[in-house]
């Protein structure tokens, strides 16, 4: 029987506020993240153009600052700065001009407003790839995990052929070793910078969507007896695989981008939006026949970023359906909710298609379903399992589906390990916080940032609050409420594989949980 993804934590009633704090997380993720889709499904459809649109100065959106090729080599002495070197032009100019790719990402994609409080027009072409982005996830989603699985099994390895397409090409490029060997060569002095660490941290749990719920809603479609042990660690060797592997791929390219520039890598590796929509464009930009590879790495972009929201959505719609399991089915209930979803998020991204869109991106991508909120969730996942629902008993459930105990060091992560480097890790974030800016260079005003923290809070004040609510309701003394709401509520589903004999008992009617509770202690 599919376990629901917001009554996870029955096994500890106080804690299925965990699984609400899960979903508004997964919510937000779902908001924010297609707008990666849709921006890079708009650059798919531009690179179907012999001539790439942001390769070239000549265009619309161009300013005079624009300049195609602003490297020159005598520019290297520092003493010639003020030499006029071409044209009109002198060192100074050159180290002050805009790439056009830069420029269309800024001034056409984007068409940037100055700030937050300038919302500005609506882009319209963004609007439609926003719209056909959603129009596929909807239409790979709304029959549910059957035919989204089989959606993915292309979706989830097409992208392998393509990065071994580019990495052959990558390699062959002039500067691709310099690239390789930056990224394979490491810095351990970083290791002694607070933020690395946070960021290390922080990204692996959004890599990994520890925290989201929506590997729960996936997992809760096997079978009881399936080794979800072993897929856990296929999963991370995967991930963490590719990851790696796709990083040959970015490196190769970006040294060849670093000495077609005559600067250093470190100058071209960019993080974030700037790495698929500047660094890479530009790059590709400089490749013999430029619009097939363009069109290459955008659509393995749109596939990859489609996997991980299909992912994103299949979990709050289950979520959602479990709330009201019901008897009266409709007979279009799924595909409904699925659609009220796309609709609801789509709505809501609307403000990120707008002039002062990237402002509203950030804002969710800092604080809404960042690190900070999956650390706390995290954090509060280990303690309930390893603490209040209890490890042991945790490990004897694993065994009793998968047929044989986990390696003990686990119990050590869930109860030690985890919370504390998540714990800690959380803190030094609050430590080292720093007002959101935009480019280094625009700081948001004081009530964007109230809206930032209302969005990170609105999932991390479920916990204490959902808490402290059931507590004050319960009945009885401290001790009671809490020994009543750490009482594990069993279903018959689960009491047919915790008891060797309780096929005798499908013969009664159903009672109510607490009934269930006292026929599970009794058998056992």
């Amino acid at each position: 029987s599919k376990l629901p993804l917001v009554f996870v934590f029955k096994c500890c009633p106080l804690s299925s506020c965990l699984g609400y704090a899960s979903m508004v997380i997964v919510f937000f993720c779902n908001t924010y993240y297609i707008m990666v889709l849709a921006w890079g499904f708009y650059y798919l459809i531009k690179s179907f153009n012999a001539t790439l649109p942001w390769s070239t100065c000549d265009n619309e959106w161009n300013t005079p600052s624009c300049m195609e090729f602003f490297h020159h080599q005598d520019c290297n002495n520092g003493s010639l700065a003020n030499t006029t070197i071409s044209g009109n032009m002198t060192c100074a100019d050159l180290a002050n001009a805009r790439s056009p790719i830069i420029e269309f990402w800024e001034n056409k994609v984007l068409n940037i407003s100055s700030g937050l409080e300038e919302t500005g027009e609506f882009n319209w072409e963004l609007i439609l790839c926003l719209m056909a982005v959603w129009v596929m996830v909807y239409f790979c989603v709304w029959k549910g995990v059957k035919s989204t699985g089989k959606i993915v099994y292309f979706t989830a390895t097409f992208p392998y052929v393509v990065l071994i397409i580019l990495l052959v090409r990558g390699v062959t490029l002039p500067g691709a070793y310099d690239g390789i060997m930056y990224y394979i060569k490491p810095d351990w002095s970083k290791l002694g910078e607070a933020q690395v660490w946070i960021d290390a941290g922080t990204q692996i749990f959004f890599s990994y969507a520890i925290g989201l719920g929506a590997l729960t809603a996936l997992g809760s479609y096997n079978r009881f007896n399936n080794d979800c042990y072993k897929d856990a660690f296929v999963l991370a060797l995967i991930n963490s695989g590719t990851s790696f592997f796709a990083g040959f791929v970015v490196f190769s390219i970006l040294g060849f981008m670093a000495a077609e520039q005559g600067v250093d890598i470190s100058q071209v590796a960019e993080s974030g939006p700037g790495l698929a929509f500047i660094a890479y464009p530009m790059a590709v930009s400089l490749m013999p026949v430029a619009p097939l590879w363009a069109a290459l790495f955008f659509f393995m972009l749109l596939l990859l970023g489609l996997d991980s929201q299909f992912v994103g959505v299949e979990g709050f719609v289950t979520g959602i359906l479990d709330l009201f399991p019901g008897n009266n089915h409709h007979r279009y209930k799924r595909e409904i909710a699925v659609a009220i979803c796309c609709l609801l998020c789509f709505i809501i991204d609307l403000s990120m298609v707008t002039q002062g869109g990237m402002y509203v991106f950030q804002l969710f991508d800092y604080y809404s379903a960042s690190g900070m909120t999956l650390l706390w969730q995290a954090f509060w996942e280990c303690i309930v399992v390893a603490w209040v629902y209890g490890a042991d008993r945790f490990m004897d459930d694993i065994a009793r589906m998968i047929g044989y105990r986990p390696f003990p060091w686990m119990k050590w992560c869930w109860s030690f390990i985890t919370p504390c480097v998540c714990m800690g890790i959380f803190l030094f974030h609050l430590v080292n916080y720093k007002p959101l800016t935009y480019n280094n260079v625009y700081v948001y005003p004081w009530w964007g940032e109230v809206i930032g923290w209302c969005l990170a809070l609105s999932s991390m004040l479920c916990i204490p609050v959902s808490l402290l609510y059931k507590l004050f309701r319960a009945k009885g003394t401290f001790k009671e409420r809490w020994a009543h709401l750490t009482n594990p509520v069993w279903g018959v589903h689960h009491l047919e594989y915790m008891a060797p004999d309780i096929k005798s008992l499908t013969s009664l009617s159903p009672g109510t949980d607490d009934n269930k509770v006292i026929i599970f202690e009794s058998v056992m």
